[in-house]
C-alpha cells in the first residue's frame, strides 16, 4: 500500500462575501435583504499525495490554489469532507508571512523556530538561516520594518527552509531576490527533494512546476479538472488561456 502524507477527500470550501457595502450595525438594519452570499471557493476536491512525492498545483486567478493550501495546513477549516496529514509541515504560503515587522530580525528567527518546534538556541540552524539569506549580522540586529520586501522575503524563505519538516509548502514566493538568490532557492528545493521531503508547490509559472514536480493538479473555478504528469498538466493549463 502507497504510504500516502496528504489525503483530501471531497473536501468544499465556501465564504461569506459582502458585495454591497454593508460595513456596520446601522447599515445592516437598513439593508432590507441580506448583504451577504455564500460562495464556493472549492467543490468537492480529492487529492492523495504520496510520501517524497511533489505536487503542483495550477490554476488561474480565483480558482481555488491558496485555499487549498491553506485547507491541507489546517488554517482553513472545510465544511465538508476530510483532511489528513500525515506529517509536519515547513509553510512558506506567502512572500513574508510570519514575519513580526517590529522585531529584529534575529528576534523572529527566535520566535518562529519557536512555532516550528525548533530549539531557539540552536546555533546551528541560526547559522544556517544567516548564511542562505545572505543578510549580515548587522542587517539581523536591526528591526524587519526597515528591511526592503527582498530582505523580508529572504528572511522568512531562509527560516521555512531550515526547518525539518516532512512536507514543505509553497505558495508564490520563489521570485524573491535576484537571479542568483532565486537560483540557489531552487538548488536548496532539489535538495530537499532528493532528502525524500514532499513538496506542494502553486505557481502560475506551468514551466517552474514541471521542473519541479512529479505530478500536478488543475483547478478551476474550485473544481479539479485535471491531474496526473507535471508535463501534462502544464500543457493543459497552457490551453485554458
Amino acid at each position: 500500500m502507497a504510504d500516502n502524507i496528504i489525503v483530501v477527500e471531497n473536501v468544499h470550501v465556501n465564504f461569506w462575501e459582502n458585495n454591497v457595502g454593508v460595513y456596520s450595525i446601522k447599515d445592516l438594519i437598513t439593508y432590507r435583504k441580506s448583504p451577504f452570499k455564500n460562495k464556493t471557493i472549492l467543490n468537492n476536491i480529492s487529492v492523495t499525495v504520496e510520501r517524497g512525492e511533489s505536487l503542483g498545483i495550477l490554476g488561474r486567478n480565483g480558482s481555488g490554489k491558496s485555499t487549498l493550501l491553506r485547507t491541507i495546513a489546517g488554517i482553513i477549516k472545510p465544511d465538508k469532507g476530510t483532511v489528513t496529514v500525515n506529517g509536519s509541515f515547513a509553510p512558506i504560503l506567502a512572500i513574508g508571512a510570519g514575519i513580526e515587522v517590529e522585531l529584529t530580525g534575529y528576534e523572529n528567527i527566535a520566535m518562529l523556530l519557536s512555532l516550528y518546534g525548533t530549539k531557539k538556541k540552536n546555533t546551528n540552524v541560526i547559522e544556517n538561516i544567516k548564511s542562505f539569506s545572505e543578510l549580515s549580522d548587522e542587517v539581523l540586529r536591526m528591526p524587519v520594518k526597515q528591511y526592503s520586501s527582498g530582505m523580508s522575503a529572504r528572511l522568512a524563505f531562509s527560516i521555512s527552509l531550515a526547518n525539518d519538516s516532512d512536507i514543505l509548502i509553497i505558495d508564490e514566493v520563489l521570485a524573491v531576490g535576484d537571479q542568483g538568490f532565486q537560483a540557489k532557492c531552487y538548488e536548496k528545493i532539489f535538495q530537499i527533494k532528493k532528502q525524500g521531503k514532499t513538496i506542494l508547490f502553486v505557481s502560475h509559472f506551468p514551466g517552474d512546476v514541471a521542473k519541479i514536480c512529479d505530478k500536478a493538479i488543475l483547478l478551476e473555478k474550485g473544481e479539479l479538472i485535471s491531474s496526473g504528469n507535471a508535463e501534462e498538466i502544464c500543457a493543459k493549463y497552457n490551453q485554458l488561456f
